[in-house]
């Protein structure tokens, strides 16, 4: 296969998938790290996709960028607040949950504040502030170490090997993206990672996920659509998604968001419970 040839099936993948790994295309292609490389860099330098460490990304936003915390915490604000009352319905007395980073995950974490005995592990700074605030003494709120991440996250290594020995009942997981293809992904490599220990570490996964999630997909796969025990959305989740999704996950359940940051507490559900 020429150059030529290859880059633009390179360059088909990267749009498809939203990104693509060294490793994977010399596998496919037959040819070496070095020589993908050259044809990302080529890519590169024609404004056709963006490099990053281990593969490339599609040219646009939505694969690397990470907005900040605070920036992400005034999006859908009904629908976050609708989503994570449902969730909190399902987090029983004395249970040992895990929240993962998110601005949903932290509205879940202030409707658990008055939830007696409870154990939650975390890898979100703003999470552990939130339940760490409400001061009920007989919670247990473990931060993981690790690297802290633009979106208050802390990733790699230090929370990975923190996360391992741990048994949970049930892990809420907040996500950048959701595609048929790539399942739920985040912008962050290290934050996958960490977020995979938590999925292993968890009984049961519960994915909370707006309907803006549906179609952006970062660069690394967490897990895949089936994964998930439970997804909680809103009523704006697309027909298309809403189809997928009752296919591959263990129940869908809709939620209607009303007015600005409060939310209903009467969700309908979709799919089949697990």
């Amino acid at each position: 296969m020429l150059a030529q040839q290859r880059q633009t099936a390179i360059l088909e993948r990267v749009r498809s998938a939203g990104g693509v790994r060294v490793t994977d295309l010399a596998t496919e292609f037959g040819v070496s790290d070095m020589t993908i490389r050259r044809d990302l860099e080529a890519l590169h330098e024609r404004g056709l996709l963006a490099k990053v460490h281990g593969g490339a990304t599609a040219a646009g936003p939505s694969s690397t960028d990470e907005p900040g915390f605070r920036a992400k915490s005034v999006r859908q604000l009904p629908e976050k607040a609708a989503i994570a009352d449902r969730a909190a319905q399902l987090v029983r007395p004395g249970a040992a949950v895990a929240l993962s980073a998110g601005t949903t995950t932290a509205e879940l974490a202030r409707r658990l504040v008055d939830v007696p005995g409870l154990t939650v592990v975390t890898n979100s700074l703003p999470v552990a502030e939130i339940l760490h605030g409400g001061g009920r003494p007989d919670q247990t709120v473990v931060l993981t170490g690790g690297v802290r991440t633009p979106s208050d996250a802390l990733v790699g290594p230090l929370a990975v090997d923190a996360i391992r020995t741990l048994h949970l009942d049930l892990l809420f997981l907040g996500v950048h993206g959701i595609t048929e293809r790539a399942g739920y992904t985040t912008p962050n490599l290290m934050e996958a990672e960490t977020d995979r220990a938590l999925v292993a570490a968890a009984d049961r996964l519960v994915v909370l996920a707006d309907h803006t999630k549906w179609g952006t997909v970062g660069i690394s796969s967490i897990v895949g659509l089936a994964a998930a025990h439970v997804l909680v959305s809103d009523e704006a989740l697309p027909a298309p998604a809403r189809r997928v999704l009752g296919e591959q996950v263990g129940e869908l359940i809709i939620v209607k968001a009303t007015g600005a940051g409060r939310a209903t507490r009467t969700p309908t559900s979709e799919g089949t419970a697990p």
